[in-house]
């Protein structure tokens, strides 16, 4: 009912930190959700303390799917729109002092991740958009500006340009315009033109 009236539909989907980190800012906070495109039962959530967590009945039991995923940060977690068993994840690791750059794909649900970190350069991830035309395009905001990939994730190209080489928190694709928004850290709001990186697609 639009906000008039809400239900809660999981427990907490956190971790228990222990009495170490009582009080600490990494831990106790859900940090993103996705609902899946085609599937509105389907919903997963990404925590700062590492946990992913799935539902495939609209909150009415919840599984963890964190198993081989590291303990960092979820910056993002995306249901594809391409594959209904396709979740892509990222996360962050500079309050634990590591900079490696982490982005995470299952094709099942999340009951086995493998890493598509491939060659990209030690950043910070933010944020994960597929192209809604092509499953294998995919684009990764980092600490270090943002980086395509034109196969799925095993490799990955920096997009520069005009782009300045600054943190990049947040990606949208505007269907209707066929662009990418790209809204960086203190630098403003960039678009790019997808047709131009789909004919650097059909040129490889």
């Amino acid at each position: 009912d639009r906000g008039d009236s809400w239900t809660a539909i999981s427990p907490d989907l956190t971790g228990d930190p222990g009495p170490e980190h009582q009080g600490n800012v990494p831990f106790g906070t859900v940090t993103t959700i996705a609902e899946g495109p085609a599937d509105p039962d389907l919903i997963y959530t990404g925590s700062d303390d590492g946990r992913v967590q799935r539902t495939d009945d609209g909150g009415t039991t919840w599984v963890d799917v964190s198993a081989g995923l590291p303990p960092h940060w979820v910056s993002r977690v995306r249901a594809s729109r391409h594959d209904p068993d396709r979740v892509y994840v990222t996360m962050t690791g500079y309050r634990e002092d590591d900079f490696r750059a982490f982005v995470f794909c299952s094709d099942d649900r999340g009951r086995r991740w493998r890493s598509l970190t491939a060659d990209l350069p030690d950043a910070s991830v933010n944020v994960l958009a597929e192209d809604p035309q092509d499953p294998n395009t995919l684009f990764v905001g980092t600490d270090r500006g943002v980086h395509a990939s034109f196969d799925g994730g095993t490799s990955w190209h920096a997009l520069r340009g005009n782009l300045p080489t600054t943190p990049v928190h947040d990606l949208a694709v505007a269907e209707t315009a066929d662009d990418l928004v790209i809204g960086s850290h203190g630098r403003g709001v960039f678009v790019l033109d997808l047709g131009t990186v789909r004919a650097l697609v059909e040129a490889r």
